[in-house]
């Protein structure tokens, strides 16, 4: 079985890359996440790999670090969730947040991924809450300071659009700071940030 993969990234889009190894090319699904990692087109790239046998596919699913994969792979534990859900779940919501909703029994978040109803989110948490520990997320004085689920997408989403983490806390802060209630929808303090950014 391919387990991880080094090569070139010959092409990426939110849900696929692909990656020359040696001439030969994988293509490999992966989540919003995973794309957000990866690097240029044309730069080296290194993927943590599940390979998925079916009788009639063999499937890769790519993971920039192996904490993702590891939740990928308990996801596929529950009846109901196939490789492409799980990849579905992953790129709706963030592998920490993912993991604390599940131990602390948060349906209601688990419900606003795509795919996932109330008797799956039930079941995730009835099956997976008490095997994440291992995943579970470290509160460090180091993590700075928590604005709640929709302050931490909101510093994952500019993140990801390539802000360092320092300036897109500070940005957070300074919008929460200046009205406190945009800490409880994403796209006003989302916005917010963005112009204390610029």
């Amino acid at each position: 079985m391919i387990a991880h993969l080094r090569g070139r990234l010959l092409s990426k889009t939110p849900n696929q890359a692909i990656v020359d190894c040696n001439g030969v090319g994988y293509d490999v699904s992966i989540s919003i996440t995973t794309f957000s990692e990866l690097p240029a087109e044309g730069s080296e790239a290194k993927l943590f790999i599940h390979t998925h046998v079916r009788e009639d596919q063999i499937a890769l699913f790519g993971f920039a670090d192996t904490k993702e994969k590891r939740l990928f792979e308990k996801l596929l534990t529950i009846s109901g969730i196939g490789p492409k859900l799980a990849i579905t779940v992953l790129s709706g919501i963030s592998s920490d947040r993912l993991v604390t909703a599940i131990r602390g029994g948060d349906h209601a978040t688990l419900t606003k991924i795509p795919g996932i109803g109330k008797k799956t989110a039930e079941r995730v948490v009835l099956e997976l809450k008490d095997k994440l520990d291992d995943l579970a997320v470290p509160m460090t004085a180091s993590s700075g300071p928590h604005h709640g689920p929709v302050g931490d997408d909101a510093l994952s989403a500019l993140v990801n659009l390539g802000y360092p983490r320092p300036i897109a806390q500070k940005a957070i802060e300074t919008a929460i700071e200046k009205n406190p209630s945009t800490a409880e929808d994403f796209e006003t303090l989302f916005r917010a940030a963005m112009a204390a950014i610029r």
